[in-house]
């Protein structure tokens, strides 16, 4: 194998696993959602009601918390999933593909127009006061449904383009958590966000020093969760800055421990052992072996590689499975208007948006269009961009805390948006991308 090209599949491994990761949750959480639909409309649908609000008090000394379960797992669990983006956007910011102006140019057009185009139409279709704080739900893509569609199209799609749509969906999801920071949480208690400052403070100083500790780590990020949740800022937001804190540095460099790694093997393969079991020598050695192995790995690799699995095949889902339901028989009560504005803004403001300002940007020269990359197939991942469920029913639960008309709306809305934009993108997608068949 030639050495350029032999270099090329180490760097695309990994992000490979990534897509198959994201992928199969795609396919997943396509199936969980179908599960929930057919749960919340069946002879059942009062037990998948009394579930989800179920409530559950847990007490600590004396701080009290008592919530329905749906609510665990949306300001709970879902801190989690915002973990793991905070993560993988300080990943890509440093080192991955949003790391220098000329790689992120083309993903950071293609993310401002599919923010501001799909919030704009939102304004220009909804006609209810009441309900413009929903502008928020039809800016986010869905990058476990949209990579999993990709992959449905096996290799017609180049690997670049899973890339683009990667790295513009990272950049939606940073401008989703600042919207959620700064418009769609509650009155703020700014005393406890000045107490959350000092367990935060230690997690700067700990960066700085490329100091990390799972078991210190997790009791800051628990005291800073916790004075999120009371402070009125959503904690999900917590997820997402303590993440910023998880060091992305090695405590070695990776030729030491490649040299280490090769006289460690050589004595474990001259030790003397049974058929049966390792010598104390051998076990000594591989001891050793990961004590190196976990040193020449980031604390931020490390830990995305950890909870990347459990966020695409038990979180999310879960989520889904608890916020998908949709009953038909509340249909007749829902916002004919909200509805329709959220699924025109998923399906026409993230394709137009997307598409119009990679253009732009493309012809005023500030972005580059990858070789195997041609402007048709652009469009079809704009159209890919408008599936945004996880987010936008997320963003959906924020807008309309009181009021679960506007939220079962908003949800046939992003369901019947995202469904038609994975169909259209799929296609469209199909159709240009014949000629790179193998």
């Amino acid at each position: 194998m030639p050495k350029k090209t032999k270099i090329i599949k180490q760097l695309l491994t990994p992000f490979e696993k990534f897509l198959k990761i994201e992928s199969f949750g795609g396919i997943i959480l396509f199936f969980v959602t179908i599960v929930a639909l057919i749960w919340a409309n069946s002879s059942f649908s009062d037990s998948y009601n009394n579930l989800w609000n179920y409530n559950f008090d847990i007490s600590i000394m004396s701080l009290e918390l008592s919530k329905p379960l749906i609510l665990w797992i949306n300001d709970g669990l879902m801190a989690i999933f915002f973990f793991l983006i905070g993560l993988e956007i300080k990943r890509e910011l440093l080192v991955g593909e949003l790391n220098s102006l000329k790689k992120a140019s083309l993903p950071i057009f293609a993310a401002i127009g599919g923010v501001l185009i799909p919030i704009a139409l939102f304004f220009v279709l909804n006609n209810n006061s009441d309900t413009l704080n929903g502008w928020g739900i039809p800016m986010a893509t869905d990058i476990a449904f949209t990579l999993a569609i990709l992959q449905l199209l096996g290799n017609r799609v180049p690997i670049s383009l899973k890339i683009f749509l990667t790295a513009f969906a990272i950049v939606d999801d940073l401008v989703a958590v600042l919207v959620i920071a700064f418009f769609y949480s509650a009155e703020i208690s700014w005393n406890l966000i000045g107490l959350s400052f000092i367990p935060f403070l230690i997690l700067i100083l700990f960066n700085y020093y490329s100091y990390f500790n799972k078991f210190v780590v997790f009791i800051l990020s628990v005291i800073i969760w916790l004075l999120f949740l009371k402070s009125g800022i959503h904690p999900t937001i917590a997820g997402v800055l303590i993440a910023f804190t998880v060091p992305i540095s090695q405590k070695i460099e990776f030729r030491s421990y490649a040299k280490k790694l090769k006289e460690i093997t050589s004595d474990i393969c001259t030790k003397e052992n049974s058929d049966v079991i390792l010598s104390k020598q051998q076990i000594y050695l591989i001891d050793d072996l990961q004590d190196w192995t976990e040193k020449v790995q980031s604390p931020l690799q490390q830990l995305e590689h950890n909870i990347h699995s459990w966020v695409a095949y038990l979180i999310i889902p879960v989520f889904a499975l608890a916020n998908a339901g949709v009953s038909i028989n509340q249909i007749d009560n829902l916002d004919a208007n909200l509805t329709l504005a959220i699924a025109l803004s998923l399906l026409f403001g993230k394709s137009i948006g997307v598409s119009l300002f990679s253009y732009i940007g493309l012809k005023l020269k500030y972005a580059e269009l990858p070789d195997d990359i041609n402007f048709k197939q652009i469009i079809g991942v704009s159209f890919l961009a408008g599936v945004g469920f996880t987010m936008s029913i997320f963003v959906a639960n924020l807008a309309f805390t009181d009021n679960p008309i506007y939220i079962e709306s908003s949800k046939v809305g992003i369901i019947l948006g995202s469904v038609v934009s994975g169909i259209l993108g799929f296609f469209i997608l199909k159709m240009s991308s014949k000629k790179q068949l193998k």
